[in-house]
């Protein structure tokens, strides 16, 4: 266990899997309390159990991150039990793929509720609490490479995670000229093992078809040939989160591999 976000408390949205999973567990190892949630409820109590009994401190929460009144229950539910909020990790998302002409609207705003409202939600409901204790705060707001280039398949997903990158630097801006002491940056990974690949696959029926082959997708087209795992996205968003990254903020922070250089 380390120290390195030792006595803050964390939030973690989408944090039962994934990416999500991976930073929940980051941040608890270096001694953060976290709150983990999501809608998988099963899997969120499990990620929150299996962080206590490797010694940390996690409780779960149901969350749908499109609700507003969701996200001031949870909210309220941190301020009366841990008194603080210090870290915000927007992380929840989903990813639809497939042709722009063939993409529904009502997928199109299924998307755009969880990857763009959600982290506006966050940060707007977030933000007053980590004020109050007056120590500031790290708001991490996960985007993508697809927020930084654009992809044939993946036209509403590019348009969420590019809309996340710039309200990323405007908020930071915001609480800039507030000198409220809270840093906000996104996050951009590149091709990282998780299982938002079987809902690219097959938006209609995710998880109806095989992944991708995701050693050689990288193979191809990563710089370092390599795909990258949960923990390689869970320790820049440790560092973002941490004292160490206090002269950062508005910055966004790629982990791809140099996939999206090439």
């Amino acid at each position: 266990m380390g120290s390195r976000v030792q006595g803050k408390v964390a939030l973690v949205t989408g944090g039962a899997s994934g990416i999500g999973l991976g930073c929940a567990e980051k941040l608890a190892a270096e001694g953060a309390t976290v709150v983990v949630t999501d809608l998988q409820d099963a899997k969120g109590e499990e990620a929150a159990a299996a962080i206590v009994r490797a010694g940390g401190k996690a409780r779960y929460l149901h969350h749908d991150v499109t609700d507003e009144a969701a996200w001031e229950a949870v909210i309220a539910d941190i301020r009366s039990r841990e008194g603080r909020l210090d870290i915000l990790v927007n992380n929840a998302g989903i990813g639809l793929g497939g042709s722009v002409l063939e993409m529904s609207l009502a997928d199109w705003r299924r998307q755009t509720a969880v990857n763009l409202d959600g982290v506006f939600l966050g940060v707007k409901h977030a933000i007053p609490l980590m004020r109050a204790s007056g120590d500031g705060g790290s708001i991490v707001n996960m985007s993508s490479v697809a927020g930084l280039k654009g992809s044939a398949i993946l036209a509403g997903y590019c348009a969420t995670k590019g809309g996340v990158r710039l309200f990323t630097k405007s908020v930071a801006m915001e609480c800039a000229n507030a000198k409220d002491g809270i840093r906000v940056n996104s996050v951009h990974p590149g091709i990282i093992e998780t299982p938002i690949w079987l809902s690219i696959v097959n938006p209609q029926n995710p998880g109806a078809n095989a992944p991708p082959d995701l050693d050689a997708m990288s193979t191809m087209a990563v710089p370092l040939g390599v795909k990258g795992y949960p923990e390689d996205i869970a320790n820049g968003v440790l560092w973002l989160a941490s004292d160490e990254s206090r002269y950062v903020t508005g910055a966004e922070l790629v982990i791809d591999g140099g996939l999206s250089v090439r």
